[in-house]
């Protein structure tokens, strides 16, 4: 570069600090924090945003099912695009299920995926007893949505998505004739009836199972995975809970040296425990049945914010969720939430 160049390029650059010396509000105008305050008494507390690398939130849906009320689900669907959750996992029984055929099956699907997509954000499937119970129910599973547990990072944070209707074949059938027989008792002599039957009675009707292969999987899943920031394990019943178990606790035993989460549905009310000095939390309801009188049989969502300092989860109940308008969006205010249980 010609001596006169080099002389011209560093006349501009002096020009251009003494510009911004002289006028500090050039060097604001990228900031992400402007006032024109000048000396040190400002009316706020300080300048530390919450507003770190790497922090994001998601969501969490339960149960549906055991007798859909209608209208609810879509409310929730349209309050989760409102609070804008990067993503949006469940805990299982999605669909009604049943004897129905494959064709009928595929439309409670349809009828479902097409909800979800009103949300912004991807929604992750987990199945519980009502999407799985049954061999039609899983041959339509596996078409449509791939295997029934899997696992996925989001920024570098394990998501374990388990199957608790993970049983036999032979079994499976039996569980699922059994099940049929005791929801035409149901029908016909009311939901006090069901519990004396042999469904009832079952072990798996209330903390399912998870099998040998499934539990070798996730263990694998976490030995290749020793960095990540928190896992979340997510799934439809308590498997921890089934007498002598021993699958569901290889897993435990892999996770034991990190902090991991677990969310867990089917009961349809909420309830926090924990577990290995870890938190176990049965989610209530987003749209699926309650029983009158149940203690928090709710409807709502959970937030959970992950960041380099931890897990924060908030609690939402549906009826608290409302709009700029002052109102729960698609009419929600007239549909019967969780106060209905108690009337």
């Amino acid at each position: 570069m010609p001596q006169f160049g080099r002389f011209s390029l560093l006349l501009w650059l002096l020009i251009s600090l003494g510009a911004c010396a002289a006028h500090p509000e050039i060097e604001q105008e990228q900031a992400v924090f402007q006032h024109d305050f000048k000396g040190s008494a400002v009316p706020w507390t300080h300048n530390d945003f919450d507003d770190e690398e790497g922090k994001f939130t998601f969501a969490v849906f339960s149960d549906l099912t055991g007798g859909e009320r209608a209208g609810v689900f879509d409310v929730a669907i349209e309050q989760l695009r409102l609070l804008r959750p990067e993503l949006i996992v469940n805990v299982g029984d999605l669909i009604e299920g049943g004897d129905l055929g494959h064709e009928q099956l595929n439309l409670q699907w349809e009828a479902f995926d097409q909800r979800t997509k009103r949300a912004r954000a991807p929604v992750f499937h987990a199945g519980g007893n009502h999407d799985l119970t049954g061999t039609d129910l899983r041959q339509i599973w596996d078409q449509r949505y791939g295997s029934t547990y899997y696992y996925f990072i989001y920024k570098n944070v394990l998501f374990l998505v388990l199957d608790t209707e993970d049983n036999p074949t032979d079994f499976q059938k039996y569980i699922h004739e059994i099940r049929l027989q005791a929801i035409k008792v149901a029908d016909t002599e009311g939901w006090a009836a069901f519990a004396s039957t042999k469904y009832g009675q079952l072990e798996e009707r209330k903390s399912g199972r998870v099998s040998a292969e499934q539990a070798a999987y996730f263990q694998q899943v976490i030995e290749q995975h020793p960095d990540v920031r928190w896992t979340f394990v997510l799934m439809h019943k308590p498997a921890w809970e089934r007498p002598a178990e021993e699958n569901f606790a290889i897993i435990e035993g892999a996770l034991s040296g990190r902090p991991y989460t677990v969310f867990h549905g089917h009961v349809h009310a909420y309830l926090y425990q924990q577990r290995h000095g870890r938190d176990y939390i049965r989610l209530g309801t987003t749209g699926g049945s309650h029983t009158p009188g149940k203690p928090m049989a709710i409807d709502h969502v959970s937030l959970v914010t992950v960041s380099e300092e931890g897990v924060d989860i908030a609690n939402l109940r549906m009826s608290g969720i409302f709009d700029k308008t002052g109102k729960v969006p698609l009419n929600g205010d007239e549909i019967c939430l969780q106060e209905c249980a108690k009337k």
